[in-house]
């Protein structure tokens, strides 16, 4: 995955990990409301070339994928794990050992990608919050968003309503504020169903 080192890209076929890397980078620029003109200048890189790599023609180096990785606040492995997928399971099969990660026990919330991609209309994520984890400030998302808790509690408030959760509840919610603590000494897991995708 790697320039040919004159500034053209090479060309990929659909079907490959490019294909797969680039329709995921569409997304999470999308979700983060990100113009491609504010990608390029980002990341000094053409809207033309941007263009091409979010739809799988031309690829980004190693190097140029990381500075991707770095501005949407991901792991570089976010996109690399894609390679190690089998050409018959890409799009279709996550194996559990190939699961993409994003965030880490010290920021209170690990959370791994449960679809094979971003390409559908929703993905699943499974989240664990630590005890004591809390979001820093209430978010709101232009999503539709459905969680059933695995194990332990959250509090969560949606909108100006206050809940407390518990495993096998769960709650739904469509662009509207909300926030979480745990404030429990357990770990809370829950599988979030979000719409369109985020990550």
């Amino acid at each position: 995955m790697a320039n040919d080192g004159s500034g053209q890209a090479e060309k990929t076929k659909d079907g490959d990990v490019s294909t797969d890397i680039g329709r995921d980078i569409r997304a999470i620029r999308q979700s983060k409301g990100m113009t491609l003109t504010e990608m390029s200048e980002k990341l000094g890189r053409s809207i033309g070339f941007l263009s091409q790599v979010e739809r799988g023609i031309s690829v980004l180096s190693t190097e140029e994928l990381r500075q991707v990785a770095q501005l949407f606040e991901v792991p570089l492995s976010w996109f690399l794990v894609l390679s190690d997928v089998s050409e018959a399971e890409r799009g279709l099969i996550t194996r559990s050992g190939l699961r993409r990660m994003s965030g880490d026990s010290g920021d209170g919330l690990a959370e791994e990608l449960l679809s094979p991609d971003l390409g559908g209309s929703y993905e699943v994520i499974r989240s664990v919050f630590a005890p004591g984890a809390r979001l820093n400030e209430p978010t709101l998302r232009m999503t539709e968003e459905t969680a059933y808790m695995v194990s332990g509690t959250l509090d969560i408030r949606i909108g100006e309503r206050f809940f407390t959760v518990r495993a096998g509840d769960c709650f739904r919610f469509k662009e509207e504020q909300f926030h979480w603590e745990n404030n429990t000494s357990e770990p809370a897991v829950a599988i979030w169903v979000v719409s369109p995708p985020i990550y």
